[in-house]
Parts: structure tokens; sequence; C-alpha cells
């Protein structure tokens, strides 16, 4: 099984005080980078969320956001924002110190500002229990629809595959061709020039020339890395990476190919190779 990096999931789940809803989406990220956006009353809740996470992913840019909207008509408990409290009595004194006839805040002043009261939400084990069973049902859509998209990846990884196979099966014929069509040039230059072709010259041009066009070399290991993508794929699992150097080692050995040609052919099949192994490369660094 191959996952993709990038995925979408929203899920929701009605309480008797409002409704959670968490949202999880993803990009392509060489490692794994989990980014929260939680109300304030949630944040306690971060590194379980974290935790679960880490242990069910492997890379990506991850971006999970949390939203409760509470009933209008429900009373909830609340409690005062202490930290602001402390910051507005603070601030209350540093005035005074400076205005001595400055006001002090009053009670209603207080209890009138933004955010001093705060719903005592996130205290009750009933709500992180939802909170965390709402993350792992969205978490396991999330990974369903990347498990989706990455058998998607899979089946046109592996039909590129058998295209770079075709192209390097067809360039063996050409080494033998070229150099009969080159031997029978370098007779014609030679009878031109009234020297014998059986001369050495001759032998020895013919295996100059055969050194530099020798592609057999490089046509085995292209093999045996296609063979090493193919089992890489069918293995599955978290294979990105690996895939990644695979798809450098192919493309390292088609611009090999290239400088060696001195066929039209050979330099059209070794740009196809390229071009290939480039959309290869491509969709290689969707997968986790």
């Amino acid at each position: 099984m191959i996952a993709s990096m990038t995925g979408y999931a929203v899920m929701s789940k009605e309480m008797a005080h409002g409704s959670l809803t968490l949202e999880l989406r993803s990009v392509n990220n060489r490692y794994l980078d989990i980014q929260f956006r939680l109300p304030d009353e949630f944040r306690l809740l971060e590194p379980a969320m974290r935790e679960l996470l880490n242990t069910q992913l492997k890379r990506g840019k991850i971006d999970c956001r949390l939203t409760f909207i509470p009933y209008a008509k429900v009373d909830l408990p609340q409690q005062l924002n202490e930290q602001l409290l402390n910051k507005l009595i603070e601030l209350n004194n540093t005035v005074k110190s400076a205005l001595s006839d400055a006001k002090s805040l009053t009670v209603a002043d207080i209890l009138s500002w933004p955010d001093i009261l705060k719903s005592d939400m996130t205290s009750t084990p009933e709500l992180h229990e939802a909170c965390m069973e709402l993350l792992q049902a969205t978490l396991n859509e999330f990974i369903a629809t990347r498990v989706r998209e990455g058998e998607k990846l899979k089946n046109t990884l592996l039909e590129r595959l058998r295209q770079l196979r075709q192209l390097t099966t067809a360039l063996s014929p050409r080494i033998p061709i070229l150099l009969a069509a080159f031997q029978e040039k370098l007779i014609t230059r030679l009878q031109e020039a009234k020297i014998d072709g059986n001369d050495d010259r001759l032998r020895q041009e013919l295996i100059l020339f055969a050194s530099k066009i020798d592609i057999d070399e490089e046509l085995s290991r292209l093999q045996t890395h296609l063979d090493e993508v193919e089992h890489t794929l069918l293995k599955g699992g978290c294979v990105g990476k690996r895939l990644d150097f695979l798809m450098q080692e192919l493309n390292r050995e088609a611009n090999t190919l290239g400088s060696k040609s001195v066929d039209v052919e050979v330099s059209k099949i070794s740009v196809e190779l390229k071009v290939l192994i480039e959309q290869m490369r491509e969709q290689v660094q969707n997968i986790e």
C-alpha cells in the first residue's frame, strides 16, 4: 500500500453544549510537519493530538484545524481568564502611578472586557474524549484519501515503467547497426584513399568507435534501477524517499546514454527517457 502526501478530510461531532468540527489537510513535504489551529480553550489537547498524528503519519505538511461552535441558548460554565485579569491589574496600576487622578477599573469594567470570561469546557473528560475520537475518525478518512491517491500514483508510475522498458529495449539493436554502418563507411573511405581495407587501422578505428558508443553497461544499470522501482512500488509502505533516489539514478543513466549518442535515433530515445523519468520524479515527490 502506497500513500500520497496530499489529502483532505473533515468531520463533525455534535456535543451537549455545541458542535465540534475537525479538518485535516496536507501537502508535500520532505518530513512530517504538523501545524495546529485550535481555539485557545482547546490548546491543552495539542500534545495528545500531535502524538496521535505522529504515530500514523510519516511525511507531509499537515494542517489540523479544530473549531467549536457553542449552541446559542446553552448556559456554559465560565471562569475568569486569570492571565488576562492579572495583566489588566498591572496596566491599571501603571496608569494610576502615572496619573494620580485616574480612576481604577471597576468590577463591571473588568467583567465586560473582551475574553475575560471563558467557558470551562475543556476541563471535562467527556470533551477530551470526544475530541480525540473525532480526530481518530477524521484521521482514518484522511489516510484513506491519501491511500486512494497513492494507488493512482502507483498505477501511473507502473505505466511509465512499461514505457521506459520499451524504450530501453529499442536501444540494444541500434548498436550492431551503428557498428555495421560505421564499418561500411570506413571501408569506403579507405578504398577511396587506396588503403587496404584489412589494414590494422580499420580494426583500430572499429574498436575505438565500438568503445565510444558502447552502452551495454548503462542499459544494464537502467534495467536494474527499473526493476528496483517496480519492486519498491509493489512492496509499498513509506517509499517516497527511496523512489526519489531511484529517479536520480535513472536520470543519471539517461544523461550518460545521451552523451554517448552518435545516432539520431539513440538521441531521440535518450530524450524520451529523460522526459518520462522527469514525469515520474514529479509524481514520486507526492508519495509519502
